[in-house]
């Protein structure tokens, strides 16, 4: 029996929401280890016009023929149809839901999942915002045995990444994605096979990361400039980073579009002012003064 008629045979279930997802599906797929179910979170309102919407994995399994769950909670009857799968092993890439201590331990080989940092750093909701947001220059991928405890789990395998200089958040999370599509793979199989090995974490060493509002975005222009360009890389298309201005007695929240560190100053070069048009920040300042 080849290795893909092997990999065929493993019942995976896998368990994830947003677009970074896909780059994990697409190589199961090359691998020949298509999911037999996707669990995904609900559509929901997006846009102005809150149009009802699915997710990016749900799209991605209509598109691949797999069926799709999406329970609203995961409580005992999504455990019952979901045990009636038999599942071996289920792969979890930011699913956005707590996962009950009976889920995670219901695949024969249990449940595994990819963190974008190298645990025990920066467990929680935002571990690459919150490398690139500290300065550093360096993260990770790491791929562990889930546990009930957040990001607690053994580590099966993980792999240092240098941050770029002027890279952000969405940057990094995809390149960090496509690293960790072989990896991934590698231990889906050694779970089935037996032969993975585990590293238990250290406790002493973990820190977190927390989950990201809308109203971390805003910045004050006259902090030091290289945390304010941490702060715009790491908060690069949500939530933004902002600031307000006043005229004519009224408040304007200015969202930064663009902007740059030129020997250690903060450029600003494009901004979406609320209610207006995306533009030149100088073409902003010149409004300003009029």
């Amino acid at each position: 029996m080849t290795e893909n008629q092997n990999n065929k045979n493993i019942r995976i279930a896998f368990f994830g929401t947003p677009e970074i997802t896909i780059s994990i599906l697409n190589g199961l797929k090359d691998a020949n280890m298509l999911p037999v179910i996707i669990v995904t979170g609900e559509d929901k309102p997006i846009g102005r016009k809150q149009i009802i919407t699915p997710t990016p994995t749900k799209i991605w399994a209509i598109k691949n023929n797999i069926p799709i769950l999406q329970p609203k909670k995961l409580d005992a009857d999504f455990l019952m149809e979901f045990k009636s799968l038999n599942i071996d092993i289920s792969v979890v890439v930011a699913y956005g839901k707590i996962m009950p201590e009976e889920l995670i331990n219901s695949p024969v080989f249990g449940t595994i999942n990819l963190h974008y940092s190298l645990l025990p750093k920066y467990r929680g909701a935002s571990p690459v915002e919150t490398a690139i947001l500290l300065g550093k220059k360096e993260t990770g991928i790491t791929i562990q045995k889930m546990q009930f405890k957040l990001d607690s789990g053994p580590i099966m395998a993980s792999l240092n990444v240098p941050i770029g200089q002027n890279e952000t958040t969405p940057d990094l999370r995809d390149r960090l994605n496509k690293l960790a599509v072989p990896i991934v793979i590698d231990m889906i199989t050694k779970l089935a096979n037996n032969s993975a090995v585990f590293r238990e974490q250290d406790e002493t060493k973990a820190t977190f990361s927390k989950k990201i509002k809308k109203e971390d975005g805003l910045i004050n222009l006259l902090d030091d400039p290289q945390m304010n360009y941490d702060k715009y890389r790491a908060y690069f298309g949500w939530p933004g980073t902002y600031f307000f201005v006043e005229k004519n007695n009224k408040k304007m929240r200015i969202l930064i579009k663009n902007a740059k560190l030129i020997n250690n100053n903060f450029i600003i070069t494009r901004v979406l002012p609320e209610g207006k048009k995306e533009m030149n920040y100088s073409d902003f300042t010149s409004q300003l003064l009029k």
